[in-house]
């Protein structure tokens, strides 16, 4: 009989964690507290650490169908607008690491991770069941649920992972409650077609364009059809985002730009005139994690934002996920260990990468939006060093299947 495992959440984290679960012969019950499968946000990148992962459950064709495929990433200054470095991409990262680097609409990355574990028998997916608490107790783990129209419910597995996101409860209720941290970072992002777009702002590549308490990224998504705008500033959230009105962020972000170049001031200007709106999100994150206790207990494990949520300057996040996945898919295979061993073993082979990815972004934060000496200092070694500052081999070397070309 097949060991039961019990997911809570049906994020990107909580589906790749169900694939990967299943794939190591476990049955998965996986409950989600909407009443439908969705993910929101917009655009995300995934290295050759992350597209490794994905072609190793079968996703090579999933991916390629709704993907884009930069062929160069450039940083630019934001003032000036002059190219500071690049990165070859294509071919050259395909060569370098076994894999290519790819960009995808989280709603994409979603949805052919949802039709992956759909298409497997020993997946259960649970809509409209929140879990309000669990409890480990004679070798199992009990969770009670909580349906929309009130009713609870138990269930009961030989191990539960929470993938429930940033505000994740069971991270609270395993280690206890701790705010996560505000960053002072505010990200303004946005997804456009690129049709919609004058000729000269469309896009193939990667851009950062980097400037004093501010960057905005740009890249393509679903096969290039799509633009998606990331520009992250310093600055203070609204006390209320839910009664927060919207239509003022274009204003805002523009008033943010206005020292900038004409080309990335015309860029931000085109998004809501190409019939786009500017959607604003504060930035959190906690501190990295400190050990494999604060990823895994008994027979409970943490995964993706749950464990480590991190700032975007690393653009690993759901990478990080995804990378947890195949981890806990390779621990639990482990079928002569304990389960509580096997889910250490996860957390032990996974915390120091993770606290490292997330003491890199914060520090690539720094580093990005960098004023005075640092910043003239950051622009000089981007001109000296191109490639080589902006390749990051420990990361995209990651581990995994080598991979067929895309």
């Amino acid at each position: 009989m097949h060991k039961q495992v019990l997911i809570a959440g049906g994020g990107i984290g909580g589906l790749a964690a169900a694939l990967g679960c299943s794939r190591a012969g476990w049955e998965v019950r996986l409950y989600e507290r909407a009443d439908a499968f969705t993910e929101v946000g917009a655009g995300v990148q995934i290295g050759p650490n992350v597209v490794r992962r994905l072609q190793a459950w079968g996703l090579q064709s999933a991916l390629q169908a709704v993907a884009a495929f930069p062929d160069r990433l450039q940083v630019r200054s934001a003032q000036g607008g002059r190219e500071l470095a690049s990165l070859r991409l294509g071919a050259t990262v395909i060569e370098r690491y076994g894999a290519a680097y790819a960009t995808i609409h989280r709603a994409d990355l979603h949805g052919l991770l949802l039709q992956a574990v759909r298409g497997r028998p020993e997946v259960h997916l649970n809509l409209g069941q929140a879990v309000e608490r669990h409890a480990e107790e004679g070798g199992a783990v009990t969770l009670r649920l909580v349906r929309r129209d009130g009713t609870a419910v138990e269930v009961e597995g030989d191990a539960f992972i929470g993938a429930d996101g940033l505000r994740s409860g069971t991270r609270a209720r395993l280690l206890g409650e701790a705010p996560t941290r505000v960053s002072g970072h505010l990200a303004y992002r946005a997804v456009v077609r690129q049709d919609a777009l004058p000729q000269a702002l469309r896009t193939t590549r990667v851009t950062a364009w980097l400037g004093p308490r501010l960057h905005v990224v740009q890249y393509p998504l679903r096969r290039g059809e799509l633009m998606n705008v990331v520009a992250i500033r310093h600055g203070t959230p609204p006390a209320d985002l839910e009664t927060w009105d919207h239509g003022a962020n274009a204003q805002e972000l523009e008033a943010a730009l206005a020292g900038t170049c004409t080309a990335l001031q015309d860029l931000v200007r085109a998004v809501p005139q190409a019939g786009s709106g500017w959607r604003l999100w504060p930035l959190l994150d906690r501190p990295p994690v400190a050990g494999p206790h604060e990823m895994a207990r008994g027979l409970i494990a943490l995964l993706g934002d749950a464990a480590h949520p991190m700032r975007p300057y690393l653009a690993q996040g759901a990478g990080m996920a995804i990378e947890d996945a195949a981890e806990l898919q390779r621990a639990l295979a482990m079928h002569d260990l304990d389960v509580p061993l096997r889910l250490r073993r996860y957390a032990l082979n996974r915390w120091q990468r993770n606290a490292r990815v997330q003491e890199r972004s914060r520090r690539n934060g720094t580093i990005f939006h960098a004023t005075g000496p640092l910043r003239w200092g950051r622009d000089m070694a981007l001109r000296l060093l191109g490639e080589r500052i902006l390749d990051v081999p420990w990361l995209y070397r990651g581990d995994g299947s080598s991979a067929s070309l895309l």
